[in-house]
């Protein structure tokens, strides 16, 4: 094994809470009560039907923070936000830049570093998995957005374009995910997986990904038990 991919959104940031606490501030500032906790879960369950509408031809290639602004637009009047400005509506979709990383994150990463080659294998776009490293301290050793691909996960062109690019046999490549079906694709490809839960992910609406799917090659509880697991 040469590289680890990093599924990121879930896998190593608390999307959910940050982008919660941001509404709450920007609520506050409006001096509106907004329930962020119901429009952050609207929000996220737009990530599939948005990206395959890409797949589907509906859509050309669009990226993530594109789709992540569409998606909120959308979906503004019913919550009675339609007086949001272009620049706020900005404001709020910059949120998916500034996540917090989960606690063990940022240590179990600079402990696989010593060993591996780190990457990110995300649906984000490069420009926002940039900030997101900068903002949350993920020390990566290079940045891999899916618009380097023209593709999102679970498309096999993102697997294995990773692997071209670090010239790489699938085998030689490890995905680490909270998300079995991520596994079950890289795996599908010919690359290695490790599953690490994040069983609080989609807070008390979570209905998945609790525990490993599938035949993983390594399972942990976080990365830190991860990098235990790999020899790090």
């Amino acid at each position: 094994m040469k590289v680890l991919l990093f599924d990121t959104f879930g896998t190593l940031v608390d999307w959910r809470t940050s982008l919660m606490a941001t509404l709450t501030n920007f609520g506050r500032k409006k001096e509106r009560q907004l329930p962020a906790a119901d429009i952050v879960d609207r929000w996220r369950m737009a990530y599939e039907p948005m990206m395959n509408r890409v797949r589907m031809g509906k859509l050309p290639w669009t990226d993530l923070d594109t789709l992540h602004r569409l998606a909120l637009t959308e979906m503004l009047p019913d919550f009675q936000l339609s007086d949001l400005t272009p620049p706020e509506i900005d404001e709020l979709t910059f949120a998916w830049h500034q996540l917090s990383p989960w606690p063990d994150s940022v240590a179990g990463l600079t402990r696989l570093k010593r060993k591996f080659i780190l990457a990110p294998l995300s649906n984000g776009n490069f420009s926002l998995l940039v900030d997101l490293a900068k903002f949350s301290g993920l020390p990566w050793d290079a940045i891999l957005g899916a618009d380097l691909f023209k593709h999102y996960k679970p498309d096999p062109e993102t697997y294995l374009g990773a692997c071209e690019l670090f010239k790489t046999a699938p085998a030689e490549v490890v995905l680490v995910a909270a998300h079995n079906y991520d596994l079950k694709a890289a795996q599908d490809f010919g690359l290695r997986t490790a599953f690490v839960a994040r069983p609080t992910e989609y807070g008390p609406r979570q209905q998945k990904d609790f525990g490993p799917e599938g035949s993983w090659d390594f399972v942990a509880h976080n990365m830190i038990e991860l990098a235990g697991l790999l020899g790090c």
